[in-house]
């Protein structure tokens, strides 16, 4: 029998301290990803080599890392401003134990080599159909939750955490349709230029509703909570919201320029990403903004760091990728290190960041202690992920923008000036700098593994309550 006069932070607990572990492990693997790319001894074949490690790398930081902070934080804030305890407290539990069992299958799997080759979709179809019956189940926990709230008013977070609820449903299902042959192979249902059109409108989404809109809905609860001042413009997250949910669905061609899809396609994905620039900017605006006021805090609140940070890093990735998806720009870039360079001023400086900052938010309320064990730890933390993403991106925009320019160099018979390992012997010192870059950004996330669990022991467990009178939106 559910106990109505509580919230249900067991889950979110749970989910907020698998986070830091699986961030950890995920940046850990990409670390010895990006020393394989440096020390070529250290490719162990077959199952350790840096082919089987970078999926393995990718899945981790997205799904394992980016999946529980989501988890943990629409499970929070979809309670907190509904005034209702989660809906269907064994169906939530369900959703933890399920997500940690595909996590743990996808690391089983992968370096074994079992795949179905597709950009953050490699895991075979057994493990995906557990995906989805998971991810129905975190569906019908947050709309029941929504279904029961005390708050006539839907929160903008939620609108955010809702449509890529929906979205990644529905990018998951079309892209993973597959026949399968054995219980560890399937072939996909599409073919050549088709197959690649479904992979990349299913990437970019997944870019778009799983590593942005998302992050946006904590963006948009987090950022106010902790600055102590009102979103700055309510209406501009909704009309952010709108547009930036219409617009990225059309922007996956534009990582088929140059290639086999038909040369409409691609300008079409050009326009729309260009487009995208607006509500990315009005979202980040909208975030920054809401420190009007309380912009002394960020002297003396390294939470407030981290999240102001991310959203300046997701001003600058959402610049970046309209810029590279024009097709004179994607001559250059594409098949480079920038591209590298760009995903992770995403993933390190936006998603990890924001996540970061919210589950320091989170820790003592689900602990019940007034702060974390160690505020100088956090601002530690805090600049070491700074100046490892720095270093990261900056050597991989160095690297790419020589690999694209060495590339397309030709004499003046027309034959091409470098061969292809001249631009990876130039590439070769910015691959230790990135090296450097992933293994400061590591050495945070193990200090914040040590302050979070510090913080945990010292506190005790405890569920709020839920106030009696409904209370205003957050």
């Amino acid at each position: 029998m559910e106990n109505q006069a509580t919230y249900n932070y067991h889950v979110v607990r749970q989910f907020a301290i698998m986070t830091v572990i699986w961030g950890i492990v995920g940046m850990l693997v990409g670390v010895i990803c990006a020393a394989q790319m440096y020390w070529p001894e250290l490719n162990v074949g077959p199952y350790l080599h840096f082919g089987r490690l970078r999926p393995l790398h990718t899945n981790a930081v997205i799904f394992a890392f980016g999946g529980c902070a989501l988890f943990a934080t629409s499970y929070y804030v979809v309670q907190r401003t509904c005034n209702a305890r989660l809906f269907c407290d064994k169906l939530a539990a369900f959703t933890f134990w399920g997500w940690q069992l595909v996590i743990v299958l996808a690391a089983i799997t992968l370096p074994l080599g079992i795949t179905s080759g597709k950009e953050y979709a490699e895991l075979e179809w057994p493990i995906d159909i557990l995906i989805t019956v998971v991810w129905v189940s975190y569906a019908i926990v947050f709309f029941g939750t929504l279904a029961k709230r005390k708050v006539q008013h839907i929160y903008v977070a939620n609108w955010f955490f809702a449509a890529f609820i929906l979205a990644v449903a529905l990018l998951h299902l079309v892209n993973s349709m597959a026949i399968p042959v054995t219980l560890t192979k399937s072939y996909s249902v599409y073919a050549g230029a088709v197959d690649a059109m479904v992979q990349w409108w299913y990437g970019h989404n997944a870019v778009g509703f799983f590593l942005t809109a998302a992050f946006l809905g904590m963006m948009y609860y987090f950022v106010p909570k902790q600055a102590g001042r009102p979103v700055y413009s309510y209406r501009l997250s909704v009309v952010h919201f709108w547009a930036l949910i219409f617009t990225y669905m059309w922007a996956g061609p534009h990582h088929l320029h140059y290639t086999a899809l038909p040369d409409w396609t691609q300008s079409l994905g050009m326009v729309f990403s260009l487009i995208l620039l607006a509500p990315s900017w009005g979202g980040m605006i909208n975030g920054i903004m809401t420190l009007s006021g309380a912009w002394h805090k960020l002297r003396s609140d390294p939470i407030l760091k981290f999240l102001i940070t991310a959203l300046s890093f997701y001003g600058m990735s959402t610049f970046e990728g309209p810029m590279m998806s024009i097709k004179t720009v994607n001559a250059l870039s594409h098949y480079t290190d920038w591209t590298v360079g760009h995903v992770h001023s995403g993933a390190l400086g936006w998603v990890a960041m924001i996540s970061i900052g919210s589950i320091y938010y989170l820790i003592p309320r689900l602990f019940n202690r007034d702060e974390m064990h160690s505020t100088k730890l956090i601002e530690a933390h805090f600049w070491l992920s700074t100046v490892g993403v720095v270093l990261y991106i900056s050597s991989m925009w160095i690297a790419g923008v020589t690999q694209g320019l060495m590339w397309r160099a030709v004499n003046e018979d027309g034959t091409l000036m470098y061969a292809f390992i001249d631009a990876v012997k130039a590439s070769y010192p910015y691959y230790f700098i990135r090296f450097l870059g992933g293994a400061i950004f590591l050495s945070g996330m193990v200090l914040m593994l040590y302050n979070v669990l510090r913080t945990a022991f010292a506190g005790k467990a405890v569920d709020a309550p839920i106030p009696a009178v409904a209370a205003h939106a957050h």
